[in-house]
């Protein structure tokens, strides 16, 4: 076989020289660079949007949440159609009158007024947002009723002076407050009221408060109407003049059953022995002298008054057991009873001086009875105001619907039962 002389080819690696590396590692970190330059160049315009987005989205925002405020449908009530706006004024009146009035006992009540109402449980279901967001429905709907009504009736109330009286007091108070008069109405009405935003809802309560009051004028009973309730009710209105002194037992809360009994044994004794001094000709206000106790002694010590003795006081006023005793049929100046009050832990003395009807009171009767007439014509007007839910915020109107539902179950199951049982 022929040899084959071709020669054989071997590949050889080029030896690197340290030059060689260095001018490599070069390129290298350029293809780097440049790819890392790109990338940056790619985040940058994508951040830099993102920028510009965020800056824009800061500008606008509050442009866009006031005019949401002030234009567009936040809740319905009936036909009415309220904006955000509307809606915050009534919300913050509400609330602020409620604060108002209940502001002795909100230490009570557990209410932070100074923190998020919304994250603050009034029931077990409901925050005090919740809470106050019904009340401020109610409220609507009251107010847009009357002023329909008043309208339907051809009822006018020109509000021109009410309104610069509201104006006068307004301001003093934001001096009083020691704020300007702008600032006030955003403290009072919402983030966006203004004196002139906010002065169509201001005189429209003033109009459905005057044909309010001309409701009552018109529902107002005659005396023939008044003295018949009188009649009815003689407890309510009838007054009495009594005299009274209380044994009271010192039990702590941790007293047992048989040291409660022990101590009020001792408490009637007392008791039976001053009524029976009474009875034998002992001045009453000597002997509430001899068993008050040291802290109480001047007050019926003192000459200028008779400190156990009640006059006018009506049945409402008085603790259940006395009022009930002093009220029956038949009761007669000089009458002498010893009273027991398990709740208190008590023992009354009481002698009946005199029952009477003041005359005075035909005005408080006749004023509950147009007062309780026109509730019922209100509340029937209110009926077909029902209040839609636009945006979605008032949670109280979901919750009622839950807990309406649970109970249809419930009622379902049992009288599901009640058959399966059968």
């Amino acid at each position: 076989m022929a040899k084959n002389n071709t020669p054989e080819v071997k590949t050889q690696q080029k030896v690197q020289t340290k030059y060689d590396r260095k001018m490599e590692a070069r390129r290298q970190q350029k293809l780097k660079d440049e790819r890392q330059a790109k990338l940056t160049k790619t985040i940058a315009a994508v951040v830099g949007i993102v920028v510009v987005a965020a800056i824009v989205f800061s500008i606008v925002s509050p442009i866009v949440k006031k005019n949401q405020t002030l234009n567009g449908t936040y809740v319905k009530v009936g036909e009415h159609e309220l904006t955000k706006l509307e809606y915050d004024y009534y919300y913050e009146t509400t609330v602020n009158n409620y604060l108002n009035s209940m502001s002795s006992i909100l230490p009570y009540l557990g209410l932070d007024t100074s923190g998020d109402f919304s994250k603050q449980q009034y029931t077990e279901t409901m925050t005090w947002k919740d809470m106050f967001d019904e009340m401020t429905a109610e409220q609507i709907k009251q107010t847009k009723a009357l002023s329909d009504d008043a309208a339907k009736s051809g009822f006018t109330y020109d509000t021109a002076e009410e309104y610069e009286s509201f104006l006068a007091e307004f301001k003093a108070a934001a001096d009083s407050a020691g704020t300007n008069v702008n600032e006030f109405y955003k403290m009072n009405f919402g983030t966006y009221a203004t004196e002139k935003n906010v002065e169509a809802f201001v005189r429209e309560g003033m109009v459905a408060n005057a044909y309010y009051d001309e409701l009552l004028k018109t529902n107002e009973p005659s005396a023939e109407e008044v003295k018949a309730y009188y009649e009815e009710h003689k407890r309510d209105y009838d007054k009495v003049d009594y005299r009274s002194f209380a044994f009271t037992s010192e039990l702590s809360a941790e007293a047992t059953e048989d040291e409660t009994n022990a101590a009020m044994d001792e408490l009637e004794a007392k008791a039976q022995a001053m009524m029976e001094e009474r009875q034998n000709g002992g001045d009453f206000e000597e002997l509430c002298i001899e068993n008050a106790s040291e802290d109480a002694k001047a007050s019926y010590e003192d000459a200028e008054t008779e400190y156990s003795l009640s006059e006018g006081r009506y049945s409402a006023s008085i603790p259940t057991v006395v009022a009930d005793w002093l009220y029956e049929d038949g009761r007669k100046e000089g009458d002498l009873t010893v009273l027991k009050d398990e709740d208190t832990h008590q023992y009354y003395v009481v002698e009946f001086v005199n029952r009477y009807y003041d005359e005075a009171d035909d005005a408080n009767i006749s004023s509950t009875m147009a007062s309780q007439k026109v509730s019922e014509y209100i509340s029937a007007l209110v009926e077909s105001y029902q209040v839609t839910d636009v945006k979605g915020d008032l949670k109280y109107l979901t919750i009622a619907q839950e807990e309406a539902a649970a109970q249809e179950q419930d009622t379902t199951a049992v009288i599901s039962t009640d058959e399966t049982a059968e």
